[in-house]
């Protein structure tokens, strides 16, 4: 029996590619492992309406995390569009699959390594290193939306805070509402997560990046416990920004940063911004961590124009590779597994497109394996 149950979900595009390249990589480091095929994705949105089955959720409780490729996405109208005749008109609602796998298994971390790799043409600036920590379960995409605006919820918005009748003038199917829920909890969890991860790897700050200034309730609960755990982390710094501010500071002085703590829709803005500064979302991994499980994904999209083609980049997903087997407890594998990266990177001869190149994904692949 292998020591490990790995879900496999190539999911949409690109995906596909992708796993394949970290397929390569895995075999060469033979890890331990039981990969499973689960089925998610765009096919199963058209076909079941539901992108993600109950099956795979059954697979993925008996399995010990999971690797996933990416995922196509489209807005609800357009989405419903995309069904097979028999399943439209029936009210079924497209919802992001892994949306629902991080609330499905209160995967709560988000963690997205951002490092600037020594002979990567892309970098912005070849000192950067920071890691993201974003909440993965509450604020804005928790999905609380509403949209015509029951006449209830809007009389108990008016009843309890008179600003909602600013809209007085729009009629309910004239307005939409999302709702930022954040919870003392949610917040302590994260940002505990980035001062642990700070105190076990030597660096000497957190930033908690949010806009209390503004969103008073939400980001103001944020910003406030982060000041309650910092006190449990005499030798890290708590450094306070705002949202349009660390943007800003992250295009002028990356190298300054090192850990940012921040909420759920934050943490997808900054980490998307922190991973152009060191090449692009082709080196940009990620993984949704819990308490017993994870599943780990390139922040890429499924890259529709260029499924089929081999043609893109990927490292973020051999970086996501490295992360798994990290917290599988494989480091010396995922040490291993960096170095091979981190060589092909320095020597530039096999390079994707986007780096200048002309490989294919699985070429790129193929040259880290060989590395190990």
């Amino acid at each position: 029996m292998a020591k490990y149950k790995i879900a496999w979900m190539p999911g949409d595009g690109v995906g596909n590619e992708v796993m394949e390249a970290a397929k390569i990589v895995l075999d060469k480091l033979q890890l331990d492992a039981e990969y499973t095929h689960a089925d998610i994705g765009w096919e199963f949105w058209k076909t079941e309406a539901n992108p993600l089955p109950d099956r795979t959720i059954e697979l993925l409780k008996k399995s010990d995390c999971a690797l996933f490729g990416a995922i196509t996405s489209l807005p609800k109208e357009e989405a419903e569009n995309e069904l097979i005749p028999e399943l439209r008109g029936k009210g079924k609602v497209y919802s992001s699959p892994i949306v629902r796998l991080r609330q499905e298994f209160n995967l709560a971390t988000n963690l997205r390594p951002c490092k600037a790799y020594a002979g990567n043409p892309l970098n912005y600036k070849d000192d950067i290193d920071i890691v993201v920590f974003r909440e993965n379960t509450e604020g804005l995409y928790v999905g609380l939306e509403f949209h015509p605006v029951p006449q209830e919820l809007r009389d108990t918005i008016n009843k309890h805070n008179n600003k909602m009748s600013k809209f007085d003038y729009a009629a309910n199917e004239d307005l939409a509402i999302s709702m930022r829920v954040f919870s003392r909890q949610g917040c302590r969890s994260i940002v505990t997560a980035a001062f642990e991860y700070a105190k076990e790897t030597g660096r000497t700050s957190v930033t908690i990046v949010e806009k209390p200034n503004v969103i008073r309730e939400t980001s103001g609960l944020m910003v406030r416990t982060a000041r309650e755990v910092a006190k449990n982390y005499p030798g890290i710094e708590l450094w306070e920004t705002n949202i349009d501010a660390m943007c800003m500071w992250l295009v002028k002085n990356p190298q300054n940063y090192s850990v940012i703590a921040t909420s759920n829709m934050f943490g997808d803005i900054v980490s998307d911004l922190c991973a152009q500064l060191i090449g692009g979302l082709g080196f940009a991994s990620s993984g949704n961590i819990g308490e017993k499980f994870a599943v780990f994904e390139p922040t890429h999209g499924s890259a529709p124009k260029y499924a089929g083609q081999y043609k893109v980049n990927p490292m973020a997903m051999l970086l996501t590779v490295k992360m798994m087997l990290d917290w599988l407890g494989e480091t010396d594998m995922g040490t291993r597994l960096e170095t091979a990266i981190t060589d092909v990177i320095a020597e530039g001869k096999v390079r994707t497109y986007d780096m200048g190149g002309s490989n294919t994904t699985l070429e790129v692949g193929e040259a880290v394996a060989a590395k190990l």
